[in-house]
C-alpha cells in the first residue's frame, strides 16, 4: 500500500493504517481496541508531530456543527471540521470567530491543538476562543472539559499536542458578524519598527509584514481593517511605504488571484482574515515551514538579528511573515501569558539546506526566549524547548493522568515533552 504523506511531501508517516470512523461510537471502538493511535488532521503539519507507527485516525468524516448557542455565542462543532466549512456556516447565521489563518483548509481541532494563531494586537490564537472540549480517552471514556468546571484543565488540555485523547468536538466561543476591508502597502523599511512598531500593528483589526529578507525591509503590509472599529482614514503613505494600487500575492512574483481581495474592497469577515480564499485550494507542498514566537517587547530586537543573516535566508526563502498575537492561559501556547510576535518562514522546498539553517537561525533568537511552532520545522533540543514553558511539568502530569499507558503519544511527544 502507499504510503501517507503530509501536505508538503516532506515527511512520511509512518504507518498505512488509517481509520476513518463515521460515528463517535466508532471512534470509542477504535480507541479502546488499538495499543497505540494519532489522530490525523489535514497534514498541515511539517514534522512527526501527528505521527504514529502502528494506527492514525482521520476524522474527515465527522465534520458538521453540532449546536449554535446564540444566547451564549457559542458554536459546537465536530473534531474534523475545517475553517471554511465553520466559517460559511457560521456567517449564514450572523456569527464569526475572533481571528483566523492563513489558510481556511485546516482542521478546528488540528488548529487548536497545536496553538495556531492567526494575528492582530488584541486578538489571542485560535486556541483561545475554545471553551469546552469532548475527549475520548485511551480507555475510550468520552469526557468533556470546560472552562466552565473552573478547575483550571481545559487551559492546560486546549493545546495538547494529540496527547490526551482524540478532540470529538469543540466549543468555541463567537462574535457578531463583521466586515473588513483590506489594504496592502508596499515598501515599509525595517528601521521604521524601532520606534513605530506600536503604531504599525495596532493601525488595524489585523497586521501583517512580509519580506523575503533581500533587503532591510518589508515588501508588503497588509492591513485588516474592520469598518466600524478602524475609522482612521486611509493614507497613500503608511510610515514610508506606499499603497498598492493593485492586489498582491505575499511570495513576490505570484499572481494574486489566489488571494483575499484587497484595494479596500469591503467583505465579510472569513473572506479577508485569510490571507488566501476560501475556495481555493493551496497546491500540495512546494514549500517547507517554520515559526518563531517571541515577546512583543523583544521583536524589534528579534528581527534585528535576523536581518544579520537574511544573506543566507534569502536565497532558501519564499517570503517570511510578522504578526501580533495577545498573550493567552493556555499552558502550551507559545503565546502563554505574554503578547507576542511570531515570525514565519516559508521556505523553498530545500529540506537540507533548511535543516542546516535552522539552528543558526535559533541561535541569533535564543535571547528572547524564542519558542517555535509545534507543527513546523524547529532544530531545538527537548531540553531547550522545555526549559522554555513553566506549565510544562503540569502538562505531563495531565498527559500521564488522562493516557497513563501513552496509547497516544508518539516518537515526537516521546522526545520533546515527555523526556
Amino acid at each position: 500500500m502507499e504510503s501517507y504523506r503530509n501536505w508538503a511531501g516532506n515527511y512520511t508517516y509512518g504507518t498505512t493504517n488509517l481509520h476513518v470512523p463515521e460515528s463517535l461510537e466508532q471512534v470509542q471502538e477504535y480507541v479502546a481496541r488499538f495499543n497505540r493511535i494519532k489522530v490525523l488532521g489535514t497534514r498541515h503539519s511539517f514534522n512527526g508531530i501527528a505521527d504514529s507507527r502502528e494506527n492514525l485516525l482521520s476524522l474527515e468524516k465527522l465534520n458538521r456543527v453540532v449546536e449554535l448557542d446564540k444566547q451564549r455565542r457559542k458554536v459546537t462543532v465536530e473534531g474534523g471540521i475545517r475553517y471554511g466549512e465553520l466559517c460559511r456556516y457560521l456567517h449564514s447565521h450572523g456569527f464569526a470567530l475572533h481571528n483566523l489563518a492563513s489558510l481556511p483548509h485546516i482542521t478546528v481541532a488540528g488548529a487548536c491543538a497545536t496553538a495556531t494563531h492567526g494575528s492582530g494586537d488584541r486578538n489571542g490564537s485560535l486556541a483561545a476562543a475554545v471553551h469546552a472540549l469532548e475527549i475520548i480517552k485511551a480507555d475510550g471514556e468520552k469526557i468533556v472539559l470546560s472552562r466552565d468546571q473552573g478547575d483550571g484543565i481545559l487551559e492546560g488540555a486546549v493545546v495538547g499536542l494529540g496527547g490526551l485523547g482524540v478532540v470529538t468536538k469543540i466549543t468555541l466561543d463567537v462574535v457578531p458578524v463583521f466586515q473588513i476591508s483590506q489594504h496592502v502597502y508596499d515598501n515599509l523599511p525595517l528601521a521604521q519598527l524601532k520606534d513605530n512598531f506600536d503604531a504599525i500593528f495596532s493601525s488595524a483589526y489585523s497586521v501583517s509584514l512580509f519580506t523575503d529578507w533581500k533587503q532591510s525591509a518589508f515588501n508588503q503590509v497588509w492591513q485588516k481593517r474592520v469598518l466600524s472599529q478602524d475609522a482612521d482614514p486611509v493614507t497613500e503613505d503608511f510610515f514610508g511605504a506606499a499603497r498598492a494600487l493593485e492586489n498582491r500575492h505575499p511570495v513576490p512574483g505570484l499572481t494574486a488571484e489566489n488571494c483575499s481581495e484587497q484595494l479596500g474592497i469591503p467583505g465579510p469577515w472569513h473572506e479577508r482574515l485569510p490571507h488566501f480564499r476560501m475556495d481555493f485550494t493551496p497546491s500540495a507542498g512546494e514549500e517547507l515551514q517554520s515559526e518563531y514566537f517571541v515577546s512583543r517587547q523583544d521583536a524589534y530586537s528579534a528581527l534585528q538579528a535576523i536581518e544579520q543573516l537574511k544573506e543566507r535566508i534569502a536565497p532558501l526563502l519564499h517570503v517570511s511573515e510578522v504578526r501580533t498575537i495577545a498573550a493567552d492561559d493556555l499552558w502550551m501556547s507559545p503565546c502563554y501569558q505574554r503578547d507576542s510576535v511570531a515570525f514565519h518562514f516559508t521556505w523553498k522546498p530545500l529540506v537540507e539546506d533548511v535543516r542546516q539553517l535552522l539552528p543558526i537561525l535559533e541561535e541569533k533568537l535564543e535571547p528572547y526566549q524564542a519558542r517555535p511552532h509545534w507543527a513546523k520545522l524547529f532544530a531545538m533540543t527537548p531540553s531547550r524547548l522545555r526549559s522554555l514553558y513553566e506549565k510544562l511539568p503540569d502538562f505531563q502530569q495531565l498527559l500521564l493522568r488522562y493516557d497513563p499507558e501513552g496509547k497516544f503519544r508518539n516518537d515526537y511527544l516521546n522526545h520533546y515533552i515527555m523526556h
